[in-house]
């Protein structure tokens, strides 16, 4: 269906889709079919819907628009460069260099190109966030959405509507048949989210053919019993069909929306449209040139893109986005004269910079031989911090009584759908969608975490792995961090995923060896910008070092640090190392063998990553190349500790899953004593 295209609609409709299979035919690799779809989709939410501005696509109070079908990239490539979006510097500040020029679109999929093959963020602007993994667009859009209403929720006033934004997404069968997706759709329906909008291609194509083959449930009534507002579009090239629904959109209140829309993969292709052909693979250099006389275009032009079809776009979102955007910039100055605190607040959001005192009411914990658990160490620090920093919040997967991960202090609030500028979250049992949507709150501006126990950082990983290649500041608690947990039993107890998680570039791993540790440790991972941390606390206690006579904690920040050092030498003659309540340990078998003389180094290392950042000068003075004698000591497997105890050093650590008894019999089970310690120390030391 055309007839409810204008000619200069048509034009740029199929110039998008000639750009897309031109780009994936050039590159040889690529998937053509989806955006040749999608095109009039992706025509109007640019041209007509988003709230957003070329010139500025960082621009504050802007609507954010997913493409959770990240195979289908040179849609957004297409619109992008078409809309002429400007790139943004390294201070998120608008040059004039294009986001998307032809040329890069012409090296779709090539070294240096921006057009890689699945949007990434940071990479180009105007992609909000990394795609690729089916699932993780979507679920990371409600992140958005509920950001977008926080932000109204505490900035907006009587006058002043600063923020009324909203997520469009487009997605796929893939995305709806991930679990993420089921999850995040229904906390948005819990949350009433009404600013998110969500296009379902229904196209009935996967790579191995019809959806037949393996997904045949009613999406519709799925997504009603979820609590949304379902629409049906039975034709993607029905631009007044599509129009009408996105102004159903903007008048529903307390549902989020759920678009489906009927289309046609590969759409003009005389041979492949409709089939699973046009999904992961070039049309095929003839098969293009016959598409494009279907369009009425000429065959033989490549990356052609006529100058009436840029002029459609300037006149369209170029113009529009451009004026509200100006309306925006005249508001928020009216609104900083009024409300100078807040207006601050969000300079600093913008700019990724944290309060002036942001870490006032972070104090030293005193001394204690008794201690107390890293997890409640953690929820002290984490509400002493949150005071301070306002647009820091999160929550828990069902689980906050526990991970000690709620914010208690007077105004912290829940967030809800009447309460929207509550900073407790209450994810349920949610927890792939939590870690998703904790990086559409972080992507937002936000300083957001959420917790879980660490053997759930399973169900988290695909998040956290997108946090670091993203390069976003998301944190993750984890607490209950090894077989410390006790009678839960080995499904409870992990021990290969400190390992797991510090296998991810890019991602600053915690394990703190008592509250002073704790707290530091917080300070480091707040003052990252682009590096996810992840922070590892246990259920037992561990007791307060003494830091009259140990080493300061404040030597976290550099991953690693000399906790007890070595009498009356420069050298010593073996060193100690461990992360977590095996630092204690170590510190008694330290005190044992300082005794019989043996000149003896305690190596706390709360973090590897942050280690491996230092100077290999500090890196040599903490672990001294000369000394081979090396004991490692850490709840887990030994994967990543061999650079650290080189060829000579001893290991203990978990070689198999955990059992369940109380925790005290597990660590004498395993060996993890004191005792056992020294004797390993003794045993190297004699090597």
């Amino acid at each position: 269906m055309t007839l409810s295209m204008t000619p200069s609609e048509k034009k740029a409709i199929d110039t998008i889709r000639t750009l897309s299979m031109e780009a994936v035919q050039q590159a040889n690799s690529g998937h053509p079919g989806t955006p040749m779809a999608l095109a009039p989709l992706g025509y109007l939410l640019f041209n007509e819907v988003l709230k957003f501005d070329p010139a500025n696509p960082a621009w504050l109070g802007r609507d954010r628009f997913v493409l959770s079908v990240g195979h289908a990239s040179m849609l957004i490539y297409s619109l992008l460069h078409l809309a002429g979006v400007k790139q943004l510097d390294a201070h998120h500040q608008p040059t004039t260099e294009p986001a998307v020029s032809l040329d890069d679109i012409k090296n779709f999929r090539q070294l240096n190109s921006r057009c890689a093959g699945h949007p990434e963020y940071g990479h180009v602007s105007g992609v909000e966030v990394t795609t690729g993994p089916l699932g993780a667009g979507v679920a990371t859009s409600v992140g958005m959405a509920i950001a977008a209403k926080w932000f109204a929720g505490r900035y907006n006033s009587s006058a002043h509507k600063l923020f009324d934004s909203n997520v469009f997404a487009i997605c796929g069968d893939g995305d709806m048949m991930e679990g993420v997706t089921a999850e995040a759709a229904s906390l948005a329906g819990h949350l009433k989210l009404s600013n998110l909008c969500w296009f379902y291609d229904d196209n009935k194509i996967t790579i191995e053919g019809s959806t037949n083959l393996a997904f045949t449930e009613n999406v519709g009534k799925r997504f009603e019993a979820y609590g949304w507002n379902v629409l049906q579009v039975d034709d993607v090239n029905d631009l007044p069909a599509l129009r009408q629904a996105v102004e159903t959109f903007r008048k529903t209140e307390n549902k989020p929306t759920l678009v489906i829309v009927k289309s046609q993969i590969g759409f003009g292709s005389p041979k492949l449209a409709g089939s699973h052909e046009a999904h992961g693979a070039p049309l095929g250099e003839e098969e293009v040139k016959a598409t494009k006389k279907v369009y009425g275009f000429d065959p033989e032009k490549k990356f052609a893109v006529e100058p009436e079809v840029y002029q459609t776009f300037a006149d369209g979102i170029g113009q529009r986005g451009m004026a509200l955007r100006t309306e925006w910039d005249k508001q928020f100055d009216e609104y900083r004269q009024q409300f100078a605190e807040q207006a601050g607040e969000l300079a600093k959001i913008t700019a990724g910079e944290l309060p002036d005192d942001w870490d006032a009411e972070m104090k030293p914990f005193s001394t204690d031989p008794k201690g107390i658990a890293s997890r409640v160490s953690s929820g002290k620090i984490l509400n002493q911090l949150a005071s301070k920093l306002p647009w820091m919040l999160g929550g828990s997967a069902d689980l906050a009584p526990s991970n000690k991960s709620n914010l208690t202090f007077l105004g912290a609030g829940e967030f809800s759908a009447e309460t929207p500028a509550g900073r407790n979250f209450h994810y349920g049992i949610r927890e792939h969608a939590m870690g998703a949507v904790t990086n559409g709150l972080t992507l937002s501006g936000l300083r957001a975490y959420c917790a879980t126990f660490f053997v759930f950082a399973d169900y988290l990983r695909p998040a956290i792995r997108l946090s670091a290649l993203m390069k976003i500041p998301a944190m993750y608690l984890f607490t209950h961090d090894s077989i410390g947990v006790g009678e839960d039993g080995p499904t409870h107890q992990p021990v290969e995923h400190l390992a797991s998680l510090r296998a991810i570039p890019n991602v600053a791993v915690f394990r703190p060896a008592d509250a002073n540790e704790v707290s530091e440790s917080y300070k480091a991972a707040i003052r990252l910008k682009e590096t996810p941390s992840v922070l590892v606390f246990t259920r037992q206690n561990l007791p307060t070092i003494d830091r009259t006579k140990f080493g300061s904690a404040e030597g976290t920040a550099k991953g690693a640090y000399i906790l007890a050092k070595e009498t009356g030498a420069s050298v010593p003659e073996i060193i100690l190392l461990a992360t977590g309540s095996e630092v204690g340990l170590c510190l008694d078998a330290w005190e044992k063998l300082t005794a019989e003389g043996i000149k003896t180094r305690v190596v706390s290392l709360p973090c590897f990553e942050l280690f491996e950042r230092q100077p290999v000068e500090y890196r040599n003075e903490i672990l001294p190349p000369s000394v081979k004698a090396r004991v490692g000591v850490e709840l887990g497997i030994e994967q990543g500790w061999r650079k650290y105890l080189g060829d000579n050093g001893v290991f203990l650590g978990m070689t198999g899953f955990g059992a369940s008894a109380p925790a005290e019999v597990l660590m004498k089970h395993f060996g993890f004593t004191a005792e056992n310690i020294y004797r390993l120390a003794k045993q190297i030391q004699t090597k």
